[in-house]
């Protein structure tokens, strides 16, 4: 029998990045972290042209700034100058440029594999430890905590354990906690692209009537897509030749970026809004897409569940009574109720908005784009929520 204070089930991005901002309070105050992950971290990074990636909002890069893991990360993330937000077809356009909104980039964008590695080579060895790869079975409530029981029959007793093991969590039904999920009717493509000219930090947002699309700048001129459609003509993509593809998505996206050039593996992801109807229970917390999953269009994600990981972690150190203490955990979660609320409102209707065809609603949303443009108070509006600062008013 293992005995830690904090165990994380799950060692993705959330995680990992729990264990760190938890690491000098959790030394300070005798805390163990426990990493429970059933997929082994590399040992070095391998760049690759097909690497999956995460678009990082102003936001996160504050907090990776405050956790000291901004400048390694840098190396490898690529600024997004400003954002071309389009309509296929319509008049309605507008730009989000960084300069106007006094921030150096409303974005970065780092591959996952690099992000991950800056992560764990930032975790205190005297505070968290490793169990990888390893699987939690099963969790059952006990006095003052949590046994987990893994997969090699070994055990762990815990005072808070934290369920960050994604979307499709089997601890959390087995836990009894139940989602709110609503199918989008869509799948998301991801692929890396090479367009053929400089894409100079440009990300663009492209809503058409088959379903909405973001290029992203990445390092090496690269662009990383996201392009959303209905499920069988998604897979009718996938299954394209490569000349075939890139035509097609020339077609939609248009020549802005000139001649596309190459595009590397395609994957399909169905697309669901999905909430967790509790994120938190005694000596429980619920985290990332465990406890709600976006749309990806709008890049809000993972920046959601790092401002969750932050407040989380501000309450637990900011508390005097003994970890896993319930009024604790619930403060954390009327802390973190509005942030959640907007963000995934402000995901949720704008995925459903630009993907309607309704013509009535199409002309209201291309209004809408030119009036960001004529009403400077919308527009920065609009763009703190794209740079994950909403909510928050001292910045």
């Amino acid at each position: 029998m293992t005995q830690v204070n904090i165990a994380i089930v799950g060692g993705g991005l959330v995680g990992a990045s729990l264990a760190v901002a938890l690491q000098a309070g959790a030394k300070a105050r005798g805390w163990k972290i426990l990493l429970i992950e059933p997929f082994a971290p590399g040992n070095s990074y391998q760049p690759s042209y097909d690497a999956r990636s995460s678009a990082l909002s102003f936001g996160t890069r504050q907090i990776y700034d405050r956790l000291g893991l901004w400048a390694a990360i840098s190396h490898r993330a690529e600024p997004i100058r400003q954002i071309h937000v389009s309509d296929r077809g319509r008049f309605g356009s507008t730009r989000l440029v960084a300069i106007e909104e006094g921030v150096p980039a409303l974005g970065y964008v780092t591959e996952n594999a690099w992000l991950g590695q800056c992560l764990w080579q930032a975790l205190d060895s005297d505070v968290v430890s490793w169990r990888c790869p390893a699987e939690v079975l099963h969790m059952q409530p006990v006095d003052s905590g949590y046994r987990l029981t893994l997969n090699d029959d070994t055990q762990v007793d815990c005072a808070l354990a934290v369920l960050a093991d994604g979307g499709r969590s089997g601890l959390r039904e087995q836990l009894g906690i139940h989602v709110r999920q609503r199918p989008y009717d869509q799948s998301a493509l991801i692929a890396n692209i090479t367009p053929g000219e400089a894409h100079l930090g440009q990300a663009f947002e492209r809503f058409t009537e088959d379903g909405p699309m973001a290029l992203l700048p990445l390092p090496e001129n690269r662009c990383a897509l996201v392009w959303t459609r209905k499920g069988m003509d998604a897979q009718r993509l996938v299954d394209l030749d490569e000349r075939s593809f890139l035509a097609q998505l020339q077609e939609v996206f248009g020549y802005r970026l000139g001649p596309l050039r190459q595009v590397g593996a395609r994957h399909l992801y169905p697309l669901s809004l999905m909430e967790a109807q509790e994120q938190v229970r005694p000596h429980l917390v619920v985290l990332g897409n465990a406890a709600h999953a976006l749309h990806p269009i709008a890049g809000q994600g993972f920046n959601l569940s790092l401002r969750d990981v932050q407040a989380l972690t501000e309450a637990l150190l900011g508390s005097e009574a003994p970890l896993g203490d319930f009024a604790t955990l619930r403060n954390y979660q009327q802390r973190q109720q509005p942030d959640q609320v907007l963000t995934v409102g402000f995901s949720d209707q704008v995925t459903r908005l630009f993907g309607t065809r309704r013509p009535v609603l199409a002309v209201g949303r291309n209004l809408g784009l030119l009036g960001l443009d004529l009403l400077p108070p919308a527009k920065r509006w609009f763009a703190r929520q794209a740079m994950g600062l909403g909510t928050r008013p001292d910045l």
